[in-house]
């Protein structure tokens, strides 16, 4: 569709250009807890950059992915923005980003600077690099102290969960555990209702089809020895077909229809509510969900306004013997649209180097793609909210993450996955039926080929 609208509209790629005068960068940003810290990155640039300023834009997740597709459209896109990696392939497929080894300001950005394998993921299939890494993130588990206490667990016994799909081990019997029904009755006691719960063991943040189930089933299925494609990056045929992956979904969707872990219709459905929620209002006792909401989760309250004491652990080992975290990255990328891209440049390297990554490093709101700005990320959350983050950061460190699947046709995917998983979720379709959503999904890289 947007394919179709930008040739309707007549969009030239390198002969369009944006309102915004030389000495403006125009860049926007979806997330509103990285906005100060970029503000302050955008002070520092244009004090070494005079002449040159940074506009910030910022827009909710949703808001911001159809604001940009219309600005691409109608030539008002800015000149940089944050990139996603479920996002980007398509971008490049429709040549609305710029290379930044084409611009002189970005030619040099080196792969070594960053986390390794973070950089590689912005390379396109032309070898061209399209994002400047700008953070990463993985998954964890976050859990409420407090109920913890009241159902008589040791946090320290969460390090060490093992889960298979068969009977869910020492992982679902802690979920068991930590559910209660609306007569005080645990998962695991005599007289247990799966039908009236007042709070789940887990918690559910949908099915998982907008996004490979990063935040659902992606640590079950990755430690299972699941990978989506055949390669990653740029992979052409999928394993949706596989029994590691549906047994696991098998295992992991019937926590719900056990009680464990909210029905699809509990959480709001297409639009749920977040883990974040779901533990503050006492609907979980713990739930997964990624680095990028520590601080989120590092505010949270209950009832009376009172703090909640939150906690972190690792995913559960799996049937491979390993834990396993999706490692995703951001990045900044330029558009086709910029009126002066090495302007737009000079920002990208600037937001990829080590001053602006040190700024963001100190705020604790993400894990920049620097190591050593990482480090300060680390430091910021132990002592100033006195919470242990390496949960997310020893996957990277001990090795067990696995990347997030790039592809083209990214749009067409979503929409042939998305609806089946919510389908498996609800339970009006079988995992099995994820078979022909496979065929489907090789289908469209065969058409291309």
């Amino acid at each position: 569709m947007m394919t179709a609208l930008l040739a309707g509209c007549g969009w030239s790629g390198a002969d369009a250009a944006t309102s915004s005068g030389g000495g403006t960068i125009e860049y926007w940003l979806w997330d509103s807890g990285q906005q100060p810290g970029y503000q302050k990155c955008a002070d520092e640039f244009a004090a070494a950059n005079p002449g040159l300023r940074v506009h910030i834009s910022q827009y909710g997740w949703d808001v911001y992915w159809s604001k940009l597709t219309a600005g691409f459209i109608a030539d008002t896109a800015p000149d940089v923005f944050t990139d996603h990696l479920a996002k980007y392939a398509q971008f490049v497929d429709l040549k609305v980003l710029r290379p930044l080894d084409n611009l002189a300001p970005t030619s040099d950005l080196a792969d070594s600077d960053y986390q390794p394998g973070l950089a590689e993921l912005w390379k396109g299939q032309d070898g061209k690099r399209y994002g400047a890494p700008k953070d990463w993130d993985t998954i964890a588990m976050f859990y409420d102290r407090a109920e913890l206490k009241d159902a008589g667990v040791d946090p320290a016994s969460l390090n060490t969960l093992i889960w298979n799909p068969t009977d869910g081990g020492t992982f679902e019997k802690l979920v068991a555990h930590l559910t209660v029904d609306t007569n005080g009755i645990r998962g695991d006691e005599a007289g247990f209702n799966p039908r009236s719960i007042r709070i789940h063991g887990l918690s559910s943040e949908g099915s998982g089809g907008a996004g490979w189930g990063q935040t659902q089933w992606s640590a079950f299925a990755g430690s299972a020895g699941w990978q989506a494609t055949d390669k990653n990056p740029w992979g052409t045929r999928f394993n949706l077909d596989s029994p590691e992956l549906q047994q696991t979904l098998n295992w992991y969707f019937g926590l719900a229809r056990k009680g464990y872990m909210p029905t699809y219709e509990e959480i709001g459905g297409a639009n749920a509510i977040g883990t974040d929620k779901q533990i503050q209002s006492g609907i979980a006792a713990m739930g997964l969900s990624g680095s990028w909401m520590i601080s989120t989760f590092s505010k949270l309250t209950d009832a009376t306004g009172a703090k909640l004491d939150i906690g972190l652990a690792p995913t559960p080992i799996g049937p491979s013997g390993k834990r396993a975290s999706m490692f995703n990255g951001l990045a900044d990328s330029i558009t086709t649209l910029s009126k002066h891209p090495d302007n737009a440049a000079k920002w990208v390297k600037f937001m990829a180097g080590a001053q602006c990554q040190d700024i963001i490093g100190r705020s604790g709101v993400v894990f920049p793609a620097r190591p050593a700005a990482t480090d300060l990320a680390i430091a910021y959350n132990r002592d100033e909210r006195k919470l242990d983050v390496t949960p997310f950061t020893d996957q990277v460190k001990d090795k067990t993450t696995f990347l997030f699947p790039v592809t083209s046709n990214a749009a067409d995917i979503l929409a042939l996955m998305n609806p089946r998983m919510d389908a498996v979720y609800i339970g009006s379709a079988p995992v099995s039926s994820l078979t022909a959503v496979n065929d489907q999904l090789n289908k469209l890289f065969e058409v291309a080929q």
